[in-house]
């Protein structure tokens, strides 16, 4: 992947000097990590993502008093974090453009890189859960030590089974813009159960998936910059994270009513879909008859 040609955003925030701690403020109130711990443990226990439990519980009542992080840029020497602030960069482009032609205004996620752990909107997380996206803050948080575990836990290497990654979580700032993370809030809020095969966790989860395909899409439109063996190195890194593969490794059987983020398959093939033709109008997993 011929990364260098994208252009380096300016969003990318180094708190990997800085320590966690501390909870998570809604509404002027701080959860403490005691009722953090309560919300992650329900989550396990009930196959929810606790992650996305704590980002909704946020919502619209985190406080938009400023930023959660002050610190300031990468290192310009930091070859990883130029690579996150290139794809980050050509995520900006592409979905200004495509904001921009549907008649809206594309507003730029900042990204956080961290180390061990992380205070966010959503609360506090350690490196263990992985790459994530805060709508309480409009912010996605990524542990750079996450791509070698991708590589030696998942056999998922390579710079662009990285660029998916990010571009994922990407797709769950667009849902933001576009009202879809509302929506799925508010039936978590009527009781709704959201997991499971065809639930809207996995609608959700899918949908991102294919976002990144489009902007896969048009990221190579334009830059003319994926080399041979990287498409596979993305769909390998979908095909690695499926709720299938992970609990059959994890527990030995697969449980589908506790699904959160789709099969090996369907994540494979809904990222296909967006990198096909590059249309958003192509991701509507909530319409989908099949998965």
């Amino acid at each position: 992947m011929r990364w260098q040609r994208a252009r380096r955003s300016d969003n990318v925030v180094d708190a990997r000097g800085s320590g966690g701690g501390g909870g998570m403020r809604l509404g002027g109130k701080g959860l403490s990590l005691g009722g953090i711990a309560i919300v992650v443990i329900i989550g396990l226990l009930s196959g929810q993502d606790p992650m996305q439990i704590l980002g909704q519980l946020a919502g619209q009542a985190v406080q938009p008093s400023g930023e959660v992080h002050s610190e300031g840029a990468p290192p310009a020497k930091d070859e990883q974090a130029e690579f996150v602030r290139a794809v980050l960069g050509d995520t900006e482009d592409t979905w200004r453009a495509i904001f921009q032609q549907a008649g809206q205004q594309y507003q730029d996620p900042k990204l956080v890189l961290f180390r061990g752990g992380v205070n966010s909107a959503c609360g506090f997380a350690d490196a263990a859960v992985g790459p994530f996206y805060c709508p309480g803050d409009r912010q996605v948080y990524l542990d750079l030590d996450f791509f070698r575990e991708m590589a030696q836990r998942f056999a998922a290497a390579g710079d662009f089974a990285q660029a998916y990654v990010i571009a994922h979580e990407v797709g769950h700032h667009v849902q933001t813009l576009l009202g879809v993370s509302a929506k799925v809030n508010s039936a978590r809020q009527r009781g709704e159960r959201l997991e499971g095969a065809n639930g809207l966790l996995v609608r959700q989860e899918l949908q991102a998936d294919c976002l990144a395909g489009v902007w896969a899409f048009h990221a190579q439109q334009r830059l003319d910059w994926l080399e041979s063996g990287d498409l596979e190195e993305a769909l390998n890194a979908a095909n690695a994270i499926g709720d299938d593969r992970l609990q059959r490794q994890g527990r030995g059987q697969v449980v589908p009513d506790s699904f959160t983020h789709g099969t090996s398959e369907q994540r494979m093939r809904w990222f296909k879909t967006g990198f096909a033709q590059g249309q958003i109008g192509q991701c509507d997993t909530f319409k989908a008859a099949r998965l």
